[in-house]
């Protein structure tokens, strides 16, 4: 594959990224994993010593194959074993390009007799067993493959042989179509299935902890979901389910909770497979950073996962259509999968990919186990190895590190947008506020009106600057500008008023209390001698004109306002530097009804 183009675009692309990129800043792990990770590599540690002991060493009584036969379903299987020219005895360079493939197992006085046919599952017709006496007598007998049993060995059938006796000479056992070269090569004869000893039961009970291990992630990913509704958890959610599946299907586990028959769990093994790999290709693709993987290798991520699936329910459903060489071809058509994702991680961790860095550790152990299923499936000379002791530490390894991986993204993620909320907030208080008093605008209080009025805040006041038009004619601008900060300065005046610049000199005034229209005729009288205190150079008091009115309970800002701005303007034509108010009288009354709250503050029934 010709790696050019990813390269000079991730060259390109890094000063783009460099340290503003939010991911590539170092994130908190969320607390307990460091426990989680301890016990996840002892669990590692007791899976690769049982499992080890468990798959390579073979129990004394156990006999392999010493010669193999091929042949065709139209011949008889007593005629093949019988004609000693068939036998190929030199070297087991086993071959399924014949209909019919025939093993041949000696006996042996010092061994247990054994009791079952066992070998790795893949789909074929039938299998034919012949016990052979040294009489010449044959015992026979024929299962399909609908008709196979389960082993408690991980991946395994097995099928009861005839009657076996210390007369018998050889089995010879017969497969009919032969859809993988492991069906024969890992064929033996036990006294015995699997999981009858000490360590097989210990290996299983390992396996069932891994199983456990496979479900946490299942409850992490529903409460990351519930707080970050991201797709990359709903596939990780998937790829540990798969996974999780896969377990159970390639080991005893299936048989010793279910017991289904061998073919049903072949069928299964091939469907989840392309699961697993479409959903962990899919899990890449939405987990690796925005901008941090090159868009053509990202773009064939789900190509990818269409593919696994469509390879996977081909071979599941046709296991005979070219079966001398199907298998070897499913092997080889993952190649560019496998070949797709390496590069995929090299390019995101050069481009600077946190999110890369869980997932390059989590899935190496994967990315051998399909290395190795690639050479020993496609080199013809090779024995074929499914690595399966490899793929449940790989298991561990990519739950742990991804489920790490997605908590410090969640946790990144979640920092980000928490700033960007407040950045926004920022923003809209910005928007909200007048830049030269200081002072809520006009856009806030139409925001905060309805929550204000919820509040107690029941009285609205407008006040106006009076002559303010030749205060900007006599001194210039910038001491009108002074003023009007100076009046912002005299309006503030505590938790029971809210105060707002409407417009040039205009203010609103949000108010409640029992004595609120009192505030606000307070306020309004400080101004001038605020003004004069801030302001050097005036040449006379600076005054305001102000109506004040209740805000009944089912009105919108602009039915008080347009009324406090009429009593504002009736207080301008009696003369300026006044108040009127609407407090307690009916709202359609008449404006010159109206009080003036001076008169009131100087009556007794203020005092």
């Amino acid at each position: 594959m010709n790696c050019a183009w990813w390269w000079s675009d991730a060259r390109s692309a890094a000063p783009v990224i460099g340290e503003r990129n939010p991911y590539t800043r170092r994130s908190m792990i969320l607390p307990g994993f460091r426990e989680k990770l301890l016990a996840a590599f002892l669990l590692l540690t007791m899976l690769a010593y049982f499992s080890v002991g468990s798959t390579q060493v073979l129990d004394p009584d156990d006999i392999r194959s010493s010669c193999w036969a091929p042949g065709s379903t139209a011949e008889s299987v007593a005629a093949i074993a019988q004609t000693s020219g068939r036998w190929s005895c030199s070297g087991q360079n086993l071959s399924i390009e014949a209909e019919r493939v025939l093993l041949r197992f000696d006996m042996r006085a010092d061994r247990a007799l054994p009791r079952y046919f066992l070998s790795r599952r893949s789909a074929l017709k039938a299998v034919h067993v012949l016990a052979v006496d040294g009489d010449g007598a044959i015992r026979e007998s024929i299962v399909p493959a609908s008709a196979l049993a389960s082993s408690m060995a991980g991946g395994y059938f097995k099928v009861p042989l005839p009657k076996v006796t210390r007369a018998t000479r050889q089995v010879v056992v017969a497969v009919d179509l032969p859809s993988h070269r492991m069906t024969l090569e890992n064929a033996y004869l036990a006294p015995r299935d699997a999981a009858g000893g000490v360590g097989d039961m210990q290996f299983l009970l390992i396996l069932a902890g891994l199983g456990g291990m496979l479900v946490m992630p299942l409850f992490f990913n529903a409460a990351f979901y519930r707080a970050l509704r991201e797709p990359f958890v709903l596939w990780h959610s998937a790829l540990a389910l798969s996974l999780l599946m896969t377990i159970l299907v390639s080991s005893g586990l299936s048989v010793m909770f279910f017991d289904p028959p061998a073919m049903t769990l072949n069928w299964m093994t091939a469907w989840l497979f392309g699961m697993t790999i479409a959903s962990g290709t899919m899990f890449t693709y939405s987990f690796i950073e925005p901008g941090l993987m090159h868009r053509t290798l990202r773009r064939l991520l789900p190509g990818c996962a269409a593919w696994a699936i469509a390879l996977s329910a081909f071979h599941a459903t046709f296991p005979f259509v070219a079966r001398p060489i199907q298998s070897s071809l499913y092997t080889a058509a993952f190649a560019p999968v496998l070949a797709i994702f390496i590069v995929s991680m090299i390019d995101a961790l050069r481009r600077g990919s946190r999110a890369a860095k869980f997932q390059t550790v989590g899935y190496m152990p994967m990315v051998l186990v399909g290395l190795i299923r690639l050479a020993t499936g496609l080199l013809p000379w090779s024995r074929s190895f499914d690595a399966m002791v490899l793929f449940y530490v790989g298991c561990i390894c990519e739950v742990l590190f991804t489920t790490l991986g997605m908590a410090d993204r969640f946790v990144t993620m979640r920092r980000e947008r928490d700033r960007a909320l407040s950045e926004a907030d920022v923003l809209e208080r910005l928007s909200e506020t007048d830049p030269l008093t200081g002072l809520l605008n006009r856009r806030a209080i139409k925001q905060q009106f309805e929550r204000l009025r919820t509040q107690g805040f029941t009285k609205l006041a407008v006040i106006d600057l009076d002559n303010f038009k030749a205060i900007n004619d006599l001194n210039g601008h910038a001491v009108g500008d002074a003023v009007l900060r100076a009046v912002a300065d005299a309006l503030q005046a505590g938790p029971g008023v809210r105060a707002y610049r409407f417009g040039g000199e205009e203010f609103v005034l949000l108010l409640r209390g029992d004595d609120a229209e009192i505030l606000a005729e307070r306020l309004r009288k400080t101004i001038p001698s605020v003004v004069s205190r801030m302001v050097a150079g005036l040449e006379g008091p600076v005054t305001a004109s102000m109506g004040v009115t209740d805000i009944l309970a089912d009105e919108g800002f602009a039915k008080p306002y347009e009324r406090a701005d009429n009593l504002l303007y009736a207080a301008k034509r009696a003369g300026k530097n006044q108040t009127r108010s609407a407090i307690g009288q009916s709202a359609d009354q008449d404006i010159p009804a109206a009080r003036t709250v001076s008169d009131l503050m100087a009556s007794d029934q203020l005092l």
